[in-house]
């Protein structure tokens, strides 16, 4: 006779099943991801703060847009799109001709933090990727300042 399963049981089934999504069905799949670098790219571009950062980029930015979502999409476990379409990232030399130091990066990462909090994400889901975001961006820098 089975017994009938513990309510903790139940909690760390779904606990474990929400360790296995990826990132990308965590923030909510290609339509939210996109939301996310519509928000970045809009912030960047209304915010003085983040100047330094909008006058690395193309105007208008619809290029810089689809490939930072083609980007985060496979680097999230979602589709590999930048690869698909662009080949290996290679984050680093694609951002050589730009001088990136401390200054760009936190421009960076603020904006982008103020993305995800505006989009009203968790708090542990944030700082995950922030954490995240911040290895990435300070591995961009070429230049102390």
């Amino acid at each position: 006779m089975s017994q009938p399963h513990a309510p903790q049981d139940s909690q760390d089934a779904q606990e474990q099943q929400e360790e296995t999504r990826t990132l990308y069905e965590v923030i909510g799949g290609e339509t939210r991801l996109r939301e996310l670098v519509d928000r970045f790219y809009d912030l960047m571009q209304l915010e003085p703060d983040f100047a330094g950062i909008h006058a690395m980029h193309p105007v208008p930015n619809d290029s810089s847009r689809d490939k930072l979502f083609m980007f985060l999409s496979g680097w999230m476990g979602g589709p590999n799109l930048f690869i698909e379409r662009y080949g290996h990232p290679m984050l680093r030399a694609r951002h050589l001709p730009f001088a990136i130091g401390t200054s760009e990066r936190d421009q960076w990462l603020r904006c982008m933090a103020m993305a995800l909090e505006d989009l009203g994400y968790d708090y542990d889901l944030r700082l995950k990727l922030m954490q995240s975001f911040y290895q990435t961006a300070d591995w961009m820098r070429n230049r102390a300042h």
